[in-house]
Parts: structure tokens; C-alpha cells; sequence
């Protein structure tokens, strides 16, 4: 009897031993199928952490407001000849075009005609006439040619042509003097003059006021959108500019301008929490339509109205880049920050603490990070330092336990 109750005693062991055994493997079996059913309803993607750089910016029109002196001529209407190209530098007193003469087209016409018929009459002569001083203007006639062929820039094809010319009349002078038909080429000679003093006269040069760089893209707006009126300008002036955004100003045939190229302004009408608390003298970035960043300094911030401002900005760089514009589309960049970049969708708040959820190898740990900059969708986060974590109240032991994020970590996209 006793062998049987002890027969019967293992026997129920062993079944309570299979009953725990599938009870265990039951609620594994249900936790496995809880989690894949929860990853199908709602997914626990991974974002794998690397250096970035985080804005805050808005993008809005902005208006060009430069240092810059129309000059031209109420006199002369018969369109210029550009002696400095567009973009080019120039000093105080320097000439940068001229204005042509009411018959300048008919007078180059007659004189093209003159040098063709003073090079006939010459060659037209027994060669050995010819001196030393002709053989020499020759050679500087091709040299100049030569170079006439090789540039693009007006100021040097003006050159060029005018020395050619000069040398030719040397030469034609020397060879009515030696050649028996002298009286016909002198006489051409003189006509030429005449047509030259004619087509000098009514010439009108213009100087540039003060140095800068010389530019001929005029919209009508260079002496209401000035550097000395920044302080009166409303949101009725800047409306009132009919120019498309990002759209190059079209060159004049009439009159140039004298830009200064150290500096510019940038006018835009601001509304948003950021542009609320800038202050005067504060340096931020503007992105502008190059893509460039560059450091801008707020000059001006008109009173609020209607929750809107004008913002007016400083630049020193790129201004060369913005001669050709009026408006163009710019980020205003009130601050930037880089380092460790995730979303703040991985971010977990508890007690004003951040922690993001890190994941290796199906491990997970909950980590203390520290948030240095955070816009709307992203964050640069950091860890703490021991100090940091002593002032937040943490002990040694607990600091040492710590475990902290790094470069490449998994971490877990909305945590739970």
C-alpha cells in the first residue's frame, strides 16, 4: 500500500510539473502573439541616430534696398555705349558710358566708308614709298586686331578700335606725304576728320558720382527703396513693388547706376512669435535664393500692426550676387544647432526629463538625454555630464549605472 501511494504521489508531480510547464509555455505562446499583434496594429519603428543640423527658419519675400546713385543724362535720349561692363568696379570720376550722337550710325557708316578708300589709295601706291614708321604702324595694327579677337569686355574692344583707327590715320598722313597722289589721300584724310569731330561732339560721357561697381539693371524703384529712407518705409511701400520674386531687373538703355558693394539691406514683413522677440542689433542667418547663408544684422523692426512687422536686415556678403534682383524669395534663420539628431517622436517626457527608448540587438534601454535644441519635428539631444546629472540630484552609484546614447544607436520611433 505504501509503495502505491508513493507510486501515486510521483505521478501527480509529474502531472502538476506538465500542467506548470504548459501553463508557462501558454502565457510565452500569448505574450509572442499579444506583441506581434500590437507591432501590426501599431508598429515600433527604429530611427538609427547620426550628426545633423536643425533649423528654425520662415520664408518670406525679400525686398533689396541698396546704396545707389542713378546717373544719366536729361539731354541725350539716343541710347548709350557702355564703356565699363555690367558688375565692373570703378572709382570716383571714372567714365562709364557715353551717350551716342543724334547721327552716330550714319557718321561710323561714312567713316568706315573713308578708311576703306584712304587703305585703297595707299596700297594703290608703289610700295617702296613705304617707310620704317609705316611698316611699324602696320605691325601695331595686326597686334591690336589680334587682340580685338580675343576679348569680350567693351572697355577693351573700345580701346582697341580706337588705337587701330588712330594708327591708321598716322599711317594714311605718312603715306600722303611720300606718295605722289598725296593731295587725294590728304583730302580724304581731312574729310574723315571732319566726320570724326562731328560724331566727338556729340558725344556725352558720364562719370561715376563715387566708387562702387557700376551696374545698367534699372527698375524705377533706386529712389524709393533708398538706404537713408529705411526708417519710413511702410508695408503700402513694399506692396507697392511691382517686381516678381526672383525675377532678374532688365538692363536700361539710357542711364546706369553706381551700386555700393560693401553692404545692403533686405526689408521683409515678419509676423511670427520669433520675429516678436528679435531685438535690434541681433545677428541671425538669411538663406538667400543662391542658396548662400550668410550673417544678417536686424537694423530695424517697425511697431507691430495687426501682428505684422517690417524686419530690415544688414548684409556684407553677397552683395555683388543681388545687384541684379529687387525681390527674392529668403529663410530667416533664427538659430541653428547640430549633434545628435532624432525625432521628437522618439522622445519620452517624465518629470520635465527626456529619455528616448535604445534598442540593440532586441535589447532595450530607457536612457537619460539631454535636449540642447528642439523645433518641430526634430531635436539635438546630448548626454548629461556627471556635474550636470549631481545638480539634477542624481548619486554617484546612480551616475556610474547610467548608460548613455551614442553616434549610430537604434532608437525606438514613438515609444510606449
Amino acid at each position: 500500500m505504501k509503495e502505491k501511494s508513493k507510486k501515486g504521489k510521483k505521478i501527480n508531480k509529474k502531472k502538476l510539473g506538465q500542467t506548470v510547464s504548459l501553463l508557462v509555455t501558454f502565457i510565452i505562446v500569448m505574450c509572442i502573439f499579444y506583441s506581434i499583434i500590437n507591432l501590426l496594429i501599431e508598429p515600433s519603428d527604429v530611427f538609427v541616430i547620426e550628426n545633423g543640423k536643425i533649423y528654425e527658419e520662415e520664408t518670406k519675400v525679400g525686398y533689396i534696398i541698396r546704396d545707389e546713385k542713378l546717373v544719366f543724362s536729361d539731354e541725350h535720349q539716343n541710347g548709350i555705349v557702355t564703356i565699363k561692363s555690367e558688375g565692373s568696379k570703378v572709382a570716383k570720376g571714372d567714365s562709364i558710358f557715353r551717350y551716342c550722337s543724334p547721327n552716330e550710325q550714319k557718321l561710323e557708316e561714312k567713316i568706315s566708308e573713308l578708311d576703306k578708300e584712304i587703305q585703297k589709295a595707299i596700297e594703290g601706291q608703289n610700295t617702296s614709298i613705304y617707310s620704317t614708321d609705316i611698316q611699324l604702324l602696320e605691325k601695331q595694327i595686326e597686334e591690336k586686331v589680334a587682340l580685338l579677337q580675343t576679348t569680350n569686355k567693351i572697355n577693351e574692344i573700345t580701346e582697341y578700335k580706337s588705337e587701330i583707327s588712330s594708327y591708321m590715320i598716322r599711317k594714311a598722313k605718312i603715306a600722303g606725304e611720300l606718295s605722289p597722289a598725296g593731295s587725294y589721300i590728304n583730302k580724304l584724310i581731312t574729310q574723315r576728320s571732319e566726320y570724326e569731330q562731328q560724331l566727338n561732339s556729340g558725344q556725352k560721357y558720364i562719370s561715376a558720382p563715387e566708387s562702387g561697381i557700376v551696374s545698367y539693371k534699372i527698375d524705377g524703384y533706386e529712389e524709393t527703396l533708398t538706404t537713408s529712407n529705411i526708417d519710413s518705409i511702410t508695408k503700402e511701400t513694399l506692396d507697392s513693388i511691382k517686381s516678381k520674386t526672383g525675377q532678374l531687373v532688365s538692363s536700361s538703355s539710357e542711364q546706369g547706376k553706381v551700386v555700393n558693394n560693401f553692404y545692403c539691406y533686405i526689408a521683409t514683413i515678419l509676423s511670427s512669435d520669433n520675429a516678436m522677440s528679435a531685438k535690434e542689433g541681433d545677428i541671425i542667418k538669411l538663406r538667400l535664393s543662391n542658396n548662400n547663408e550668410v550673417s544678417a544684422e536686424i537694423v530695424k523692426i517697425s511697431d507691430f500692426t495687426n501682428g505684422e512687422a517690417i524686419v530690415t536686415f544688414k548684409i556684407t556678403q553677397d552683395v555683388e550676387y543681388l545687384i541684379g534682383y529687387r525681390k527674392i524669395s529668403i529663410d530667416v534663420i533664427w538659430w541653428n544647432a547640430s549633434g545628435l539628431k532624432v525625432p521628437n517622436s522618439s522622445i519620452i517626457n517624465e518629470d520635465n526629463k527626456a529619455y528616448v527608448i535604445r534598442n540593440r540587438v532586441g535589447y532595450t534601454d530607457k536612457i537619460l538625454v539631454k535636449i540642447k535644441k528642439q523645433n518641430e519635428d526634430y531635436s539635438i539631444i546630448n548626454n548629461y555630464t556627471s556635474q550636470e546629472l549631481k545638480e539634477l540630484g542624481y548619486t554617484t552609484n546612480e551616475i556610474t549605472s547610467m548608460k548613455s546614447i551614442s553616434l549610430y544607436d537604434e532608437i525606438v520611433l514613438k515609444p510606449k
